[in-house]
């Protein structure tokens, strides 16, 4: 049997060295890491051991010996237990300067690229506040229908009020309607026996406008006394434009169902970004914080200096935010997106603004992009902005055949914008400079805008690029369903499935095989992976750099 230098339950005094990625504090007892919450570097403090695994375990504090100077004091620790805000007990000085080296780090040693400056974070004035859409977990606690958020590893529901970064008016929406609810005795939905009616109440609001929609998760279709609740909601909220009812009947950790009926409105809501102006629906992608995202789309477009003359693409287009605030700019302006929805959008979008000068198609983009390599259109420009998971070899090799002068990468993940950075670099592209913006302040999370360069053609020499050369390939090689089962029974010592490791797949957008989801039992019924064992999962995909 395996022996670590530390043991569960135990309590010792140790010192933060660093920070994880996830914004967690390290402390090595005989070179051993421990993840602790709510501990910053330069700390010296009293911890109980948690849990301890093969590579690494975790921790808690009990008591601080000496504290960083750093340390936000009076910190709300339900914000950081349920990871709402968990660098909030970090000042955001220090906040902007860890994203920096998070950035930094991935270029050294994911793209090997350390040469590439990392330009210091752009931040907020104030970074409260900000988020213009909540989703927002409904259960019973203490007899009663509440709102809050999940503790961290766990689906325990903690009440809250005040979250924090969501735009104060979202959260007093949030109170006035679960006084509404309550009133009429709406059932919140119980995950364990998958019983109740009210699953997550989502809330989004324009900026600029102010304008706000009201989005109902039930389990069922059938909503009593929807007519009266409708009419307290938009009496006591006059800013409510449109209410949705999204049905989501399966026993699963994904929010929205398929079905959608709008109850109240157009369905949809209004804001401004850049200038421009969107219709927002319950399912289109925006992002979360628009005054970030205004910096943050600007940096991309004076990376990519535009002329009035240039073709733009605009890959993973979503509702056309990047494509249109450019279209009034340059020739014409070409998007692709996989969501159907979101291409009508894009569409709906341009025509609301005038622009003439548009295409969006739907269908993947590495398709999508072959496609127009067959037809000749040539890009001087290519927006990529994609999921977490980053983007795919062959979209990568479309987008170089393209042969445009410039590729601008916007990345919500450092770690697989670094890894795509080499395969642009073996086709003729290199990374000119980094910039990272901070759209989710008080969180890990940072966002990159990368300019690349096409390289003169005397000064490198095309390469027929093996994937197997890539460090990141090895990984997921290496990245089995045996080796992801036997990772998270070493480290978290949890049996799990291979429709199990499927479905987080599938959660994480990663891809899986067709039968990922058929049950080989005869009633054919699919049982969903526990919410402990997706963390445990989820871990092991970021071991072996699948996300």
């Amino acid at each position: 049997m395996k022996t670590y230098p530390v043991t569960k339950n135990q309590d010792l005094t140790v010192d933060i060295i660093d920070l994880t990625h996830e914004g967690m504090g390290i402390a090595k007892v005989e070179g051993y890491p421990l993840f602790i919450e709510n501990a910053l570097p330069g700390e010296t403090v009293e911890i109980h051991v948690l849990k301890v695994g093969n590579k690494f375990g975790f921790a808690k504090v009990k008591n601080f010996i000496k504290k960083s100077a750093h340390r936000v004091e009076n910190a709300d620790e339900k914000l950081i237990r349920t990871g709402i805000a968990p660098l909030a007990h970090l000042s955001y000085d220090q906040q902007l300067i860890f994203k920096q080296e998070q950035v930094a780090n991935v270029m050294k040693k994911v793209a090997k690229m350390p040469e590439v400056p990392v330009l210091p974070t752009i931040g907020m004035t104030d970074p409260t506040g900000y988020r213009n859409k909540a989703q927002i977990p409904v259960r019973r606690v203490e007899n009663q229908l509440q709102t809050g958020f999940y503790r961290k590893n766990s689906h325990d529901l903690v009440p809250i009020e005040h979250f924090y970064i969501q735009d104060p008016a979202i959260d007093a929406a949030i109170i006035q309607i679960r006084d509404i609810l309550r009133r009429f005795h709406v059932k919140p939905y119980n995950e364990e026996t998958n019983e109740g009616f009210l699953r997550h109440l989502i809330i989004r609001k324009g900026h600029y406008t102010d304008e706000m929609m009201v989005v109902f998760v039930t389990r069922k279709e059938k909503f009593f006394q929807v007519d009266q609740i409708l009419a307290q909601i938009t009496q006591a909220l006059p800013n409510v434009v449109t209410v949705v009812q999204n049905i989501n009947e399966d026993k699963t950790n994904v929010i929205l169902g398929k079905q959608e009926k709008v109850l109240f409105g157009p369905g949809y809501i209004t804001d401004q970004l850049l200038g421009k102006t969107y219709h927002i629906s319950a399912k289109s992608f925006y992002q979360v914080n628009t005054l970030q995202a205004e910096k943050l789309y600007q940096t991309a477009y004076d990376f990519a200096q535009l002329s009035p003359e240039d073709i733009v693409i605009d890959a993973y287009s979503g509702i056309g935010t990047i494509g249109l605030s450019v279209a009034d700019k340059v020739k014409h302006v070409y998007g692709m997106e996989v969501v159907e929805e979101a291409v009508q959008d894009a569409i709906a979008n341009a025509k609301l603004n005038g622009f003439t000068n548009t295409t969006y198609v739907t269908g993947s983009a590495e398709k999508v992009m072959a496609q127009w390599v067959k037809e000749g259109i040539q890009p001087d420009v290519i927006f990529v902005d994609p999921p977490r998971k980053g983007l795919t070899p062959s979209f990568i090799e479309a987008s170089c055949q393209m042969n445009p002068e410039k590729i601008v990468y916007v990345s919500c993940n450092p770690a697989t914008m670094a890894r795509d950075l080499v395969h642009f670099a073996q086709l003729g592209y290199t990374a000119q400079q980094v910039q990272p913006v901070d759209l989710f302040p008080m969180t890990s999370h940072v966002e990159t805008v990368t300019l690349l360069s096409k390289l003169d053609s005397a000064e490198y020499v095309k390469i027929d690029i093996s994937m197997n050369e890539f460090d990141v390939t090895k990984a997921e090689m290496k990245s089995t369903y045996s080796n992801i089962k036997q990772y998270v029974l070493e480290n978290f010592g949890l049996k799990v499935s291979s429709l199990y490791i499927s479905q987080v797949k599938k959660m994480c957008g990663l891809e899986v095989g067709e039968n990922y989801n058929l049950s080989k039992k005869e009633n054919n019924r699919v049982p969903t992976c526990p919410p402990h064992k997706v963390e445990a999962i989820m871990d092991a995909f970021k071991y072996f750099k699948l996300i």
